[in-house]
């Protein structure tokens, strides 16, 4: 406060009553790592949606297929587009509730993936604050084990010097026990791991230039009938080696369009409503093949320029019949040369669906678990979204094994399917699985958070004076904060003065020699929470009573 006055006048001096208070951090904020098609290298970018993503870094590496006989389709599994998944997981992330998020692209599709470049990242981020979750998207399928493990090892050490961030660990290969003997024993409690991977409802992306049509599966016999009013009206055609399909198509004022197809002589009858244009027709038809696949067989009908014709009646009529040259193409080729079969292999390509890594997925969750219930939470017995199932089923017996490691404590979440309920997370400890201190991933990103928190807040005592009055003020913005928690439920007692403690003063937490070399400790306890994992109901027999 200023006391120097020497000019007569007026003075307003403003005094400040209110204690500093601690901001909450961010809790889950991943950085996902990992190969883009385009977009800054080596530089941590903040997007908040998919859109983002997709401007800034673009889409996935199209996948190459092959198309084999009866319209099978087999994936090119050396095609370097099944390693790249950055894409597919951000996807999975959003789909899970995920929200703000950084990006830290390490190159390009046509680089090698190389290890050096994962570490090159993580010295990046290392001077990057805002993150709070590592997420190694495209190392676990890019990288051979011995170097991801290597990568892995780098994260958690740079989550335990900083103390701000945790790591989410996916398994190679699903080789649960490789991995506990590779992974290493230090910082464990700064990651957590899931298994198995997860079947998604994600389709890849693909050119139709790039989708092989083999030779063997160009369909020889190719039988076509068209009947149109002008160039406006229907085609109906066949795919298939019968020789003589037939067509009849009627019409009748009083019913709902109606589809048949007969079997042996194999026919396709049409019954369509009176003045019924050729596109509500195909509509129709689309709509009734999608419930009868089976019973439409290779038949289709599409409708040729704008539909816009009326159907008119005709009598039963073979089909065209016609044949394809035999040779192998792409998927592009038949767009116009075979529309039946080009639709029939979209159908197939559809059915392909990506499979991931849990970790995208898991990231998602935290996040969501954070924003509606908070970090305490633990993040378990919560569906998974975008998700089929794991790749591999897990019992209670195998479940076991993977939640406690009596040999080196090394806890591994299950994720598993139930009956009436879908895919869950089923397990929310550490890699640490044996620490009592920190077995549960709430307990530790709990105390990262408030140990962030406070630190931060607490800098506005940097070079204040070292007394009582400076004390005063830390302790009670601390434990304001404290008290905070325990309102919502994140800490444990049913009073205040069993949930935590702010110590600090002269004889308490610090010696004279301490506030000469200039030091201010702060002796901080908290009750965390902990996650009810097992339910034990115990029933006994009661005898009657008269």
């Amino acid at each position: 406060m200023a006391t120097d006055y020497k000019t007569p006048g007026v003075y307003v001096e403003e005094i400040p009553t209110l204690a500093p208070s601690v901001a909450p951090v961010a809790t889950a904020i991943p950085v996902f790592i990992g190969y883009t098609e385009k977009g800054p290298v080596l530089t941590p970018t903040r997007i908040d949606t998919m859109l983002d993503y997709v401007n800034l870094f673009g889409y996935a590496k199209p996948s190459a297929f092959t198309v084999g006989a009866y319209n099978s389709i087999t994936q090119t599994k050396d095609d370097d587009s099944n390693k790249f998944l950055m894409y597919y997981g951000l996807s999975l992330y959003f789909q899970n509730g995920g929200g703000s998020c950084y990006i830290l692209s390490v190159g390009n599709y046509s680089k090698t993936p190389a290890v050096a470049d994962f570490q090159d990242a993580l010295k990046v981020l290392k001077k990057e604050d805002e993150p709070t979750l590592i997420v190694l998207v495209d190392a676990v399928s890019t990288l051979q084990a011995v170097d991801y493990y290597t990568l892995c090892n780098t994260a958690l050490l740079q989550c335990k010097d900083l103390g701000d961030r945790f790591l989410i660990v996916d398994i190679p290969g699903g080789d649960t026990k490789g991995f506990r003997d590779k992974i290493g024993i230090n910082n464990l409690c700064y990651a957590a791991a899931y298994y198995p991977y997860l079947q998604t409802t994600l389709n890849y992306q693909y050119e139709e230039t790039a989708i092989t049509v083999s030779s063997s599966s160009i369909l020889k016999n190719t039988s076509s009938f068209s009947f149109s009013t002008g160039d406006t009206g229907i085609t109906v055609s066949y795919t298939g080696t019968e020789s003589t399909p037939t067509v009849v198509i009627t019409d009748d004022a009083t019913t709902a369009t109606e589809f048949s197809i007969t079997a042996g002589s194999l026919a396709i009858k049409i019954i369509s409503k009176s003045k019924l244009t050729a596109a509500d027709l195909v509509t129709s038809w689309d709509s009734w093949k999608g419930n009868n696949s089976d019973t439409a067989k290779e038949f289709e009908v599409i409708k040729k320029g704008d539909g816009s014709a009326i159907v008119a009646k005709t009598p039963q009529t073979p089909l065209t019949s016609s044949t394809t040259t035999q040779t192998s193409g792409t998927l592009s080729d038949l767009k116009t040369s075979n529309t039946a079969q080009y639709n029939q292999i979209k159908t197939a390509l559809a059915n392909q669906r990506v499979t991931l890594p849990p970790s995208c997925a898991i990231a998602g969750i935290y996040a969501s678990v954070d924003r509606d219930r908070g970090v305490w939470k633990a993040p378990a017995n919560v569906s998974l979204n975008a998700v089929i199932a794991p790749v591999s089923k897990i019992s209670d017996t195998e479940q076991d094994s993977l939640n406690i490691d009596p040999t080196a404590g090394k806890s591994i979440n299950a994720i598993r399917s139930f009956t009436g309920k879908g895919t869950l997370v089923w397990g929310a400890r550490t890699l640490a699985g044996n620490d009592n201190e920190w077995r549960y991933i709430s307990v530790r990103r709990l105390f990262i958070t408030i140990e962030e928190s406070t630190r931060k807040a607490s800098s506005f005592a940097v070079f204040e004076p070292n007394d009582a009055t400076t004390w005063l003020k830390v302790k009670a913005m601390i434990e304001s904060y404290l008290y905070g928690l325990w309102q919502q439920g994140a800490l444990a007692g049913s009073k205040p003065e069993s949930a935590y403690f702010v110590s600090v003063g002269l004889g308490k937490t610090m010696t004279a020699q301490d506030i000469l070399e200039g030091k201010m400790i702060v002796s901080i306890g908290v009750a965390a929470v902990r996650p009810a994992e097992f339910i034990i109901l115990r029933f006994s027999h009661k005898m009657q009573e008269a």
